[in-house]
Formats: structure tokens, C-alpha cells, sequence
């Protein structure tokens, strides 16, 4: 018993193991397996997306933002070029792309696995990566039907596809469409569009070395992109062309030709993170001014580049300076040309870190600017810049304004009370001419917030964005509507979508109006709240701080531009000793300062030429009443001097003596203004000489010069200033 037993321990089972592997299990192992793996296969093949598809989709349009002079500054979207079409493959660049993508791609069925084994065995001889194991068949499944991750799924699916493609197009149909759908870097989708956004030419128009470059980018578009790494790019360019050579695409002559050819970009910049405020803006506006076009289009703005990076400097250097100690993080600057047109925009301190645009989006308090508005209105119902007007204490209903020194002046004119910012003085300005008039000028000069009709309208309380207020400013300084723009053209290749209409901007205010408001305004920067803005030439302009310090504005004016100022919190936190007349107005006078010598500033484009005068030249002569120092009355017909703000009250009388019953001519300079002379003296050259009244921003030199000259002497206005 124990020697069977031992046997049958020294003797296993073999017959009864080979049973466990009959051939019915092995079939039923293999059937189950193979059965797994069509199982496999048709889910893979029913998860593939359904509405992926060979043609392109469409992407609203890309835009090629332009400085005014034409330059390039910024690319925003997705550059799609022309399309590559299967008969027009355009060379060197269709070989480059197969020599470096797939070599084979003329040989296999959609998928390459003697390029597989190849790219496996380099990758280990030579220690990197130098060629894919994708087929552009493969790449341009994945691009178009598959997202990019990287499982067992995805690229069984990918397989799938590319056989499926195979059979479905021809080679040259695969290649387009894959030129057609890979990404090239700095926004560029498809091999068109890179051409164009990296060398300023179609695909069909590139040599051999800047075709290299853009097929070398199709394995790392972001970091290789040359207006990034340059220097990385011609390495990946001069792979390219080792492997053209190697493959046959081209000869050693050609490979050593292009390695020894420059290689010139023609692309526009990165887009720098300051001009972001202002990309943003014209990006919506271009879009909203064409509509979603699914192209690629330039879009000429009106920024200028160098007040831009003016703008940006000083704005940047006054918050470093003083931010922390007056408890200012924020601050915005807006330049306009007298038409409207958009010079520089700081929309915050910093874009990268933030993208609220505080020129266009920030509803804010705008203070004692809206007394402008108050004074405008109270102009318009026949009130003088000289015309007196009480600072005391004032209640009405349970609402007691003040002064933001704690004290009142009594009366005063308009000039003084405007000049100094005193607010009992604009309330009663205000509830004399009536709330309803003054918010109906508001609205007409660009106000677009709620208005409620309360008292403390006439102190700010409305809310408006930078952007409302500087053109509200401009309208009335340069008596037509001005709006702020930033479009000039919107071009697709062939033709322009769009071109800003020229044609003469509608009148704003009344002369009378806007000669008096440049009277207060000139006032204030001469002798009221916003002297340290002073310039080297004529200036106007307004201050204003609202209830502690939570916001501090100034707004003003030169012949060339108008420019605001905002500084404040986004948290509408108090500022620490901030008004409109301190830090807003210095930062005003640095810009404006530095902008005097850049030239373009003087005559920006799209600005509009002076008036002309009528076809039919007007005359008028005849024995002038005077009615201010910039105003007669010839013949019953009004007549304003042209270049000069005019004063009244005891200026009247001399200028009344000196004309002394003469006659005087007067020439029409334009629909509004005159220039008259006496005795062949001219009037506005004769009155600012002597001290009788300011020159408008708009001003020829030489009365510039007069004025000057009055100042210097401190003769009239100027005594005493």
C-alpha cells in the first residue's frame, strides 16, 4: 500500500493535466479572447465622436490688430489662413511636412508599423525623440474626430479613423486637410495661416529654409514659435532639413542653400500686456462693427504707440511712486484726439494680473467733474462766466452740502466757483437752472447711467465710466460731439469690410457754451483745483474727488488732446489725501508734458482739418457793440473772434474805447468764429495782447504768442496770476 502510494507521488498526473488544455477549452479560450476583442473594438468604434468631421469648422474671425501708422501690435483668435486644397499642395513646404510627419506616408494604409519599429529603434540609437510614430493620417484623425489624450482607446480609435480615411480620401485630399488643421503657434491654424503670420506670405509662396522652420513647428508649436524662440525654431528647422535631404525631398545643394539663407520674420509682435486694455476694446468693437466672420481680417486702429507707451510708463511709475503711501492701487488714462479717436489706454495698473478695462467697464462717481454738466446747462440758458453766484450754507430737505475745506466764499462768479470747486455754489447754479435741463445736458454730451433728479446730482453722484466723461469733456471743449473710436478700417485680403465714414461731427454745444466753459476751465488750471497741471501752452480742464477720497479724477484738454485721469481702489476703499487735483493731475501733466515732443500727438490721424471757411466768402462790416472781449455785434449779427475766450465786466469798457466808432471787418473763418480787424489790427491778436481775455485749445501761434507775451507782463487776466 505505502509503495503504490509512493509511486503515485513520484509518478504526477500528466495525462489527467493535459485533459485541463483539451482542445474544446483552448478554442473556447481563444473564441472568448477574440470575442473580447471585437467587443473591444466595436465600443472603441462606437464612442468615436459622431460630429467630428473632415471639413473645417468654422471660428469667428481672427483679428490682426494695427497702430495707426499700419503697423502690427497683437493677433487675437485663431489664424486660419486660406485653405490648402488638394490639387495646389503648395512646395517645399508639402514635402518638408511628410519628411519630418511621415515619410511614408505614400506607402502605407493610414497607419505605418515599419515606421513604428523605425521610430522606436532611433529613439533608443540616437537617446530622443526625432521621428513620431504617428501618421499624418493618424495626426489629422486625432485633430479631427479625437481630443489628445493619451489611452489605449484614443489610439485604437485613431487607427480606426486613419484606415477609414484611407479608403475614404485620396493621399494629397489627407495632406490638405492635416495642413489645413494643425496648429503652427501664435494662433496660427493651418499652414496658410502660419506662412502669413510668420513671414507675411501665402504657403505657396514660401522658400525652403522658411518652410522648414513651419514644419518643424508641428511637433511643439507653443515653444518653438519664432517670434518666441528664434533660436529654438532654426534648430528644429535645420532637423527638418536633415531629414528632407536624407529622404530624397531635397538635394545636399538645396539643404546647404537654405542653411545658409537668412531667414527674415515678418510677424507681428507678441502681444505686449499693456496694450492688453486697449486689444480687448478693439477687439469687441472690430467684431461688433463686421460681425462674427469666420476669417481672418487686419484691423486698423487709431492707437498711437509711442503715446501709448507713455501712457503706460507714467501711469506705472506715479503708482510705484505714491500708491502705497496715499493707499492708491488702481489708476487709468484715456487720450483722444479731437474727433474721438483713441491715442492711449491704460485700463489698469496691471493687465496681466487683472482684465477689467477701468475705462470701460468701471461705473464710478465722477465727483466734481459732473459740475461741468452743471455749468454747461446754466451756460446755455444765457448765464455769463462773470455772472455772480452765492457760496453759503445751503439745506434742502434734510441734505446740507459743504465745502471740502469746511468754508464758504460767498459770492462769487461762475469763473470762481467753477475754478475752485465750490459745491453749495453748483448746487444753487443747479436748482436755479433746473435738475431736468442739467441731466438732459449730461445725456447729450455722452452720460449713459441712471440719472435720478436729486440734489446732490449737481456733486457727481451719477455713476459714469472714464471713456463717458473724457468724451463728455471733449465735446464741450471742441463744440462737436466727440465719442471715443478706435476702429480707423476692419480689411479681410480682398477687400475692406469697413472704413469709419468721413464726414463732419455733429455740434455738441452752442459757441457760447463751449467759449464759456473753456473760460471756467482754463480758470481752473490757472488759478483754481487743478494747478498742478499747468503747462508751457494753453490748458483747460476739471478736477474731481468724491466723499473720502474713494475716487479722484482729472479731465483736460490741449488743442492736440483730451485726456483723463483716474485713480481710486476696485474695492472702492478710501484713498489717504487724494484729490483731483493732486495725484489724477500730476499724472495728467507728465503725460501731457512728454507728449508735446512726440509729434504724432500734433496732428493725429483721423483727426479733423480745421473748419474751412464757407464757399461764399463772408464779409461783414460795420460799427461793432461790444458784448465780451470775444464778442460783437456787427450789423445785428453776432460775430465770436476766432482763437480766443473772451471776458466781460470792466474789460468791456476799454475795448469799447480803444474801437472807438471805427469800422470793423470781419472774415469768416469757419461757420462759427470771425476774424475782424480795425484799422487793419486784428481784434483777438489785440485783445489777448493786453490781458483781455485766453486762447481756445485750438489757437494759431500767433496769438499763442500774444497771450504769452500778456503773461509775461501779467497784464489783465494774468495780473496777479
Amino acid at each position: 500500500m505505502t509503495a503504490r502510494m509512493k509511486k503515485q507521488d513520484t509518478n504526477p498526473p500528466a495525462r489527467r493535466r493535459f485533459r485541463l488544455f483539451t482542445l474544446p477549452r483552448l478554442l473556447a479560450v481563444f473564441g472568448g479572447g477574440f470575442a473580447a476583442v471585437v467587443l473591444f473594438l466595436g465600443w472603441c468604434l462606437l464612442q468615436v465622436p459622431v460630429g467630428g468631421g473632415l471639413e473645417p469648422t468654422a471660428t469667428p474671425a481672427t483679428l490682426i490688430l494695427e497702430n495707426r501708422d499700419g503697423s502690427g501690435f497683437a493677433t487675437r483668435g485663431v489664424l486660419r489662413g486660406q485653405p490648402i486644397t488638394a490639387d495646389a499642395l503648395p512646395h517645399p513646404l508639402a514635402e518638408a511636412v511628410i519628411a519630418i510627419e511621415d515619410r511614408r506616408f505614400y506607402d502605407h494604409p493610414g497607419v505605418d508599423a515599419r515606421g513604428i519599429m523605425r521610430a522606436i529603434a532611433r529613439a533608443v540609437t540616437t537617446g530622443r525623440v526625432r521621428e513620431g510614430a504617428s501618421t499624418i493620417t493618424q495626426q489629422l484623425a486625432r485633430l479631427t474626430y479625437l481630443s489628445q489624450e493619451k489611452t489605449l482607446t484614443r489610439k485604437v480609435q485613431e487607427a480606426m479613423l486613419a484606415i477609414w480615411m484611407e479608403r475614404s480620401l485620396s493621399k494629397e485630399e489627407i495632406l490638405a486637410r492635416y495642413m489645413n488643421a494643425a496648429y503652427f503657434g501664435a494662433g496660427a491654424v493651418g499652414a496658410d495661416a502660419a506662412a502669413r503670420r510668420y513671414f507675411g506670405k501665402p504657403a505657396a509662396e514660401l522658400s525652403l529654409p522658411e518652410a522648414a522652420m513651419i514644419a518643424g513647428l508641428l511637433r511643439a508649436p507653443s515653444a518653438l514659435s519664432p517670434i518666441r524662440n528664434l533660436e529654438g525654431a532654426k534648430a528644429r528647422a535645420d532637423v527638418v532639413l536633415s531629414v528632407m535631404e536624407e529622404t530624397g525631398a531635397a538635394t545636399p545643394e538645396q539643404v546647404a542653400a537654405a542653411r545658409a539663407a537668412p531667414v527674415t520674420l515678418q510677424a507681428p509682435p507678441e502681444p505686449l500686456v499693456g496694450r492688453g486694455y486697449f486689444s480687448d476694446w478693439a477687439d469687441s468693437e472690430a467684431r461688433r462693427l463686421v460681425g462674427p466672420l469666420p476669417m481672418d481680417l487686419s484691423v486698423r486702429t487709431t492707437l498711437d504707440p509711442r503715446l501709448q507707451d507713455l501712457a503706460e510708463r507714467v501711469v506705472a511709475e506715479a503708482i510705484a511712486r505714491e500708491g502705497e503711501r496715499h493707499h492708491v492701487s488702481q489708476a487709468a488714462l484715456l487720450a483722444l484726439a479731437p474727433d474721438g479717436a483713441v491715442l492711449a489706454a491704460v485700463g489698469g495698473v496691471d493687465y496681466a494680473s487683472s482684465q477689467f478695462n477701468r475705462i470701460t467697464q468701471a461705473r464710478r462717481q465722477p465727483g466734481s467733474l459732473f459740475k461741468l454738466f452743471v455749468y454747461s446747462a446754466a451756460l446755455q440758458a444765457g448765464w455769463g462766466p462773470d455772472r455772480m453766484v452765492e457760496d453759503a450754507p445751503l439745506t434742502i430737505g434734510n441734505w446740507s452740502p459743504g465745502n471740502a475745506n469746511g468754508r464758504f466764499a460767498g459770492m462769487v462768479t461762475l469763473r470762481e466757483a467753477f475754478a475752485r470747486s465750490l459745491n453749495t455754489a453748483a448746487v444753487r447754479v443747479q436748482e436755479a437752472v433746473g435738475r431736468d435741463k442739467v441731466a438732459e445736458m449730461a445725456r447729450r454730451l455722452g452720460l449713459t447711467g441712471d440719472m435720478p433728479l436729486n440734489p446732490s446730482m449737481a456733486l457727481g453722484t451719477t455713476e459714469a465710466t472714464l471713456a463717458e466723461l473724457v468724451g463728455a469733456f471733449g465735446s464741450v471743449a471742441y463744440g462737436h460731439q466727440v465719442r471715443p473710436y478706435l476702429i480707423q478700417e476692419v480689411r479681410a485680403r480682398d477687400r475692406a469690410l469697413y472704413t469709419r465714414p468721413d464726414r463732419a461731427p455733429a455740434a455738441s454745444v452752442s459757441p457760447a457754451v463751449q467759449q464759456g466753459m473753456l473760460d471756467l476751465m482754463q480758470a481752473v488750471v490757472q488759478q483754481g483745483t487743478g494747478r498742478a497741471a499747468r503747462l508751457d501752452r494753453p490748458a483747460a480742464g476739471k478736477s474731481g474727488t468724491t466723499q473720502d477720497s474713494r475716487d479722484a479724477w482729472f479731465i483736460g484738454m490741449t488743442a492736440d488732446a483730451v485726456v483723463g485721469v483716474w485713480v481710486g481702489n476696485d474695492d472702492n476703499s478710501p484713498m489717504q489725501n487724494v484729490g483731483g487735483g493732486g495725484l489724477p493731475a500730476r499724472i495728467w501733466q507728465a503725460f501731457m508734458r512728454e507728449a508735446d515732443s512726440i509729434r504724432t500727438a500734433a496732428a493725429p490721424s483721423g483727426a479733423p482739418e480745421p473748419a474751412p471757411a464757407p464757399e461764399t466768402s463772408q464779409t461783414l462790416r460795420g460799427v461793432p457793440r461790444v458784448m465780451d472781449t470775444a464778442t460783437l455785434m456787427v450789423e445785428g449779427r453776432e460775430v465770436r473772434l476766432a482763437g480766443i475766450v473772451g471776458v466781460g465786466g470792466g474789460f468791456v469798457g476799454p475795448m469799447t474805447d480803444w474801437i472807438a466808432g471805427r469800422e470793423a471787418v470781419c472774415e469768416a473763418r469757419d461757420a462759427a468764429t470771425w476774424r475782424c480787424t480795425v484799422d487793419g489790427r486784428d481784434l483777438s491778436e489785440l485783445v489777448l495782447s493786453n490781458g483781455g481775455g485766453r486762447t481756445t485749445t485750438d489757437a494759431p501761434p500767433e496769438l499763442r504768442r500774444a497771450e504769452a507775451a500778456a503773461r509775461s507782463q501779467r497784464l489783465g487776466v494774468w495780473e496777479g496770476g
